[in-house]
Order: structure tokens, then sequence, then C-alpha cells
């Protein structure tokens, strides 16, 4: 499964039996207190620099990121156990490029790695404007074996993914563009898709400024009147 897709959760003994008959796998039901992203760098020489963890907040029923923000609200131990974890399974993959390791925090406060990609990821798409590197810029430092840029992020930061509306499959239109370009610290980055279907990853908006409660008002009421449909 990802982005949501291909994950049930059951709470039912009707939703169990309507499980496809499938090969599937079966995972305990996590409680789930905040979840994380660390985005690291390595390179061949096993040097590496990582961000500091951003939080993400998901959609309650398509289970996909909605907002993506830093800083966290995690306290300065948790910060550095994230990090140190997240650096510790890149070193035990020995991989080479960017790795996001997505962590999940319980409410005993245990870290629990939940995913890893290797690549640029959706939770490190708000360093194109937060951070002193980019995402991008980073993972092509190390896989060339250039010196590892500074992870700094330097103001507030949160990012709204753009996503196909239900009910609407074919050939995208995005309404309301020009009230978001209006907006002087919100930059949007369209993927180029021409077919928008519900819940597709269609962009995302990331919008910079001093005061993440004001920001998070912002996204909210932004992601309301920015609409992805056919």
């Amino acid at each position: 499964g990802y982005d949501g897709f291909g994950v049930k959760k059951i709470e039912t003994q009707s939703e169990w039996e309507s499980i496809p008959d499938v090969p599937c796998i079966l995972e305990d039901c996590v409680p789930i207190a905040k979840e994380i992203a660390v985005v690291v760098a390595r390179n061949d020489k096993g040097e590496c620099v990582s961000y500091r963890p951003v939080e993400m907040e998901f959609h309650p029923e398509a289970n996909q990121v909605e907002f993506v923000f830093t800083p966290s609200t995690l306290n300065e131990k948790q910060l550095a156990d994230s990090q140190k974890l997240a650096e510790q399974v890149a070193h035990g993959l020995e991989h080479v490029g960017l790795l996001a390791v997505e962590l999940f925090l319980n409410d005993e406060g245990a870290l629990l790695v939940n995913e890893v990609a290797p690549r640029p990821h959706n939770s490190g798409h708000l360093t194109i404007e937060a951070a002193t590197t980019s995402q991008f810029e980073q993972h092509l430092r190390a896989i060339l074996d250039l010196p590892l840029g500074k992870t700094t992020f330097q103001s507030p930061t949160i990012m709204i993914n753009l996503v196909g509306d239900e009910g609407h499959s074919g050939p995208v239109v995005y309404e309301n563009l020009e009230e978001l370009l209006a907006i002087p610290n919100a930059q949007p980055h369209l993927y180029g898709k021409k077919e928008t279907r519900p819940m597709r990853k269609m962009g995302h908006i990331t919008m910079t400024g001093n005061d993440l409660e004001v920001l998070r008002q912002q996204a909210t009421s932004l992601k309301q009147k920015i609409r992805v449909k056919t």
C-alpha cells in the first residue's frame, strides 16, 4: 500500500469479511500520538546529515498527508532521538543518497519506524523554500560525493498537499489559483499531471512565516479554496 491506497483499518467483523481474497499483511494497530518524518542524506564515504523532524497531519479517512509542518511539537529529546534513529537506519542500510524515514511516536513515547523512501519525499518538499539546502540539491550532493549541505530550517513553514477532489476523474482543472497567487508567502508547485482522480497527489503549496499557528490557520483556509476538479 501507499498514500493510503491498499490499506484498510479493520474494526468490525464485516470489514474483516470484506477483505479481497489476495495476499495481505496483517499488522497490529498502533496508538499514535504523532507522525513525523526525518530526511537523511548519506554519501558513499558514510558521511551523514539529517534535517530536523517535520510533523505530519493526515486526512482521517484517506490516510493521506494533508499538512507537513516545522517546527514540530516534539520536545528536544524526541527531536534528537528521532534524528539519531533515522540516521541509524540510513547507516544500517548503507544507503547512498536521500532517505526519508517516517516515524510514529506512540502514546507511550516510543519511536517506531513506519516507512522508508530512498528518494526525495513528500515530507521533504518544504525544504525547497524553508531550508538552507533543498532535499533535491542534497540528494545530488550525496550521490555525486559533493560536500553535504546545511540542513537548517530558516523559518516556520507548512506544506499543503493538493489532491484530486472526490467524484472528479479526468482532465484536471485548478480552481481559484488566482487567489493563491495573490498570497505573498504561499508558493505553489503543480506536478504537471494532466489527469486527476480522487485523492491523487497533484501538487503542493508551501507557506512560510514567523508564526506557525497563523500559518496553520492560513493553510486550513487555503485548502478549502483551492480545488482540484475536472
